[in-house]
């Protein structure tokens, strides 16, 4: 089971910032995601910055997203 995404703001330097349904924010890196060849359109800061809810998890553009329960796990 995971936890859904409500809210997302795309900070400085590839950091979301992530509101989940159970009303806990945290952080995420995306750094560590950039090299993969599907996030790397992301490196274009006005890109990253585009970010939005969708459904229980993020997207870019309406063809990028991210599992949330990598969102949920991997963030502090």
């Amino acid at each position: 089971m995971y936890i859904a995404v409500k809210d997302v703001k795309a900070l400085d330097n590839y950091i979301l910032l992530l509101t989940f349904e159970n009303n806990e924010v945290k952080r995420f890196d995306m750094k560590p995601y950039l090299h993969i060849s599907v996030y790397q359109q992301l490196k274009d800061e006005k890109v990253f910055k585009s970010v939005k809810p969708s459904f229980d998890t993020i997207e870019w553009n309406k063809d990028i997203d991210i599992d949330p329960e990598i969102l949920y796990s991997e963030s502090y």
